[in-house]
């Protein structure tokens, strides 16, 4: 499956992320925890070239938690100050503000020796569509700054937030790049939603997500729906869609909502902490 979404709007971000990238001193970017690397823009490590980084692995209760450990030290191993956190519920957010501190100890050293005094850290925060950043944004500062959506592309312009009289956040447009040389790294996006699903055969990315299920997390399939797990992904699929009762008129299986309704409870977490990669 070659999935590809480039819209306009993204290259106009981008350049303005360029523009900006000066001011800053902090990247602070968010990736979704259950595709960890998939959900990182190669763009950021060229845009964010000797500046402090920070990666905020958000999501982290939708994952798998023995991988998130896993994918948190691979991380720190690259040289990146990591934090896995869920924005919505606070979760790993406490110790962020610490982390920004030690993510930028040098530039508060430089300023103490200049003798600058309460020049706050300007932090840059980036990501792909719909990881999670306006949520984060709003949950970390106590209060709504940006709009919020389950959709990609809500987030449409820059802008700065005061959090207090040490950080200041420069919020961004999710970005993706311009194509996936890998197709499964869009698949894996589709799953999660950082592609519109407007332009996704759903039907085909669900009997994709039912194999990767059955090699990765046996059982889950069968213990959600009811359902065996040795056929093929599509009889699993009219499985699922008689369990749930999911009919078109006359009585015929709507294998379309059954993959629609398995792809929800994926991304809700209804079927349970599971990591793609």
């Amino acid at each position: 499956m070659d999935l590809q979404w480039y819209p306009g709007h993204m290259t106009k971000a981008r350049r303005m992320m360029q523009e900006n990238i000066k001011l800053i001193d902090l990247i602070i970017e968010l990736v979704d925890a259950r595709a960890p690397l998939s959900s990182r823009n190669p763009d950021i490590d060229q845009l964010g070239q000797q500046k402090s980084r920070l990666i905020l692995l958000n999501k982290a209760d939708l994952a798998d938690a023995r991988k998130n450990q896993e994918w948190g030290a691979y991380f720190q191993e690259k040289g990146f100050y990591t934090v896995m956190a869920d924005a919505r519920s606070r979760a790993g957010l406490k110790v962020i503000h610490t982390m920004i501190r030690e993510a930028c100890k040098e530039k508060l050293e430089r300023d103490r020796r200049r003798g600058i005094k309460n020049r706050p850290i300007r932090a840059m925060v980036v990501g792909i569509p719909n990881v999670g950043k306006s949520t984060f944004i709003n949950t970390f500062a106590g209060k709504a700054c940006t709009k919020t959506g389950d959709r990609p592309g809500v987030t449409k312009g820059k802008q700065w937030i005061r959090l207090d009289k040490n950080v200041e956040l420069l919020d961004t447009p999710g970005i993706l790049w311009p194509k996936f040389d890998d197709p499964q790294v869009g698949e894996r996006l589709a799953m999660i939603g950082s592609v519109k699903d407007e332009i996704v055969d759903m039907d085909g990315l669900t009997l994709k997500l039912i194999l990767y299920l059955k090699g990765a997390y046996p059982g889950i399939l069968q213990e959600r729906y009811k359902t065996k797990e040795d056929g093929d992904p599509a009889d699993i699929l009219g499985d699922i869609a008689r369990e749930r009762n999911c009919l078109k008129k006359g009585g015929d299986l709507d294998h379309t909502k059954a993959a629609r309704l398995l792809m929800d409870e994926f991304r809700s977490g209804r079927l349970g902490r599971i990591t793609l990669e």
